[in-house]
């Protein structure tokens, strides 16, 4: 009863609609035994945030990427999409835009695990293993009244996936560091998602899980209806199917419109979206299921492209200095 999302934007909506018709009781018991997955932007988003980032590196950064890429193991599959969805004269730039998606989709390969619940899988050549690391595309911070978030979250290790992937794309081993590689580049994006950050409880204790335990109604999709929270900020920055030609115009306009922010740390990023959420990520009022109003979709459309931006110009710094050419 878990619920997903297919790369076409279809939120379930008919389960949700079924899971507000069950008690409360079954509903908090699904919500326990099997915890809903938060994706962060979507496909859409995460292809806007590298497609910023190549854009801003030159050409010796670009072709010291493209030679890591094509080291990993699945870069064929990204070479394959390229050609289909991209100009032939910059295949290169394409294919490390669709590397940018490849953490989310590991997460419905069968050659990857997920430890706590799978028996560990045979570890292929070029990975350093074969785990699926679901809890590394975000953390849970509690949405309480304190100035900003402090301790240790209530789960999930991106701030460690931060600790550990620069340094591995700084080494020495070429195979890890191209694993590392596409990593960084979605979580660069994850961390710019402000409810990949929250953890919302309510006075019966019940958590909303990152907003994947919160249904909305939004007006303003391509198809009106019920979704949750978290996918609602996952889809703002533009549809999952974005490629091409669209995908550059969009591109061009984030990047013209919003300004390279000053330097930060992952820690800094992580900070801001919390605060983002906690201020502007939520619906105002009570009800159980609220419905999305005009002037919180403008604001919250508006915040999405601000930090799909900020992950673009970020993505590109992080990959310059840990490339080794920080100038």
């Amino acid at each position: 009863m878990m619920m997903t999302r297919s790369a076409g934007g279809d939120h379930n909506e008919p389960m949700i609609e079924a899971l507000l018709k069950r008690p409360a009781w079954q509903v908090l018991l699904l919500a326990l035994l099997f915890p809903l997955p938060a994706l962060a932007w979507n496909a859409g988003g995460h292809r806007l945030v590298a497609c910023i980032a190549w854009d801003l590196l030159d050409q010796q950064d670009r072709a010291e990427v493209s030679r890591l890429l094509h080291q990993h193991p699945d870069y064929e599959r990204w070479s394959k999409r390229a050609v289909e969805y991209y100009t032939v004269s910059d295949l290169e730039r394409a294919a490390f835009i669709e590397s940018s998606t490849w953490p989310d989709e590991i997460r419905k390969d069968g050659r990857f695990y997920s430890a706590g619940r799978d028996s560990p899988t045979t570890t292929q050549i070029g990975f350093p293993d074969m785990e699926r690391r679901s809890n590394w595309h975000y953390l849970a911070w509690p949405l309480t009244d304190a100035a900003a978030p402090h301790g240790e979250p209530v789960y999930g290790r991106i701030d460690q996936a931060f600790v550990e992937l620069p340094p591995m794309l700084g080494a020495s081993d070429e195979a890890r560091r191209s694993y590392a590689l596409p990593w960084l580049t979605h979580l660069v994006g994850d961390a710019h998602q402000p409810l990949h950050t929250t953890l919302k409880i309510d006075a019966q204790g019940k958590q909303d899980r990152l907003g994947t335990g919160l249904s909305v109604r939004n007006p303003f999709a391509a198809r009106p209806g019920l979704t949750t929270l978290h996918a609602y900020w996952d889809d703002l920055p533009g549809p999952g199917g974005l490629r091409g030609e669209r995908l550059d115009d969009a591109c061009r306009t984030l990047a013209a419109a919003y300004p390279r922010p000053a330097p930060s740390t992952a820690d800094q990023w992580l900070d801001e979206s919390w605060q983002i959420a906690r201020h502007s990520g939520y619906p105002p009022g009570d009800e159980r299921v609220p419905t999305i109003s005009a002037e919180f979709h403008e604001s919250a459309r508006e915040i999405a492209k601000q930090r799909v931006a900020q992950a673009g110009y970020r993505l590109a710094e992080l990959l310059r200095k840990w490339l080794g050419r920080d100038d």
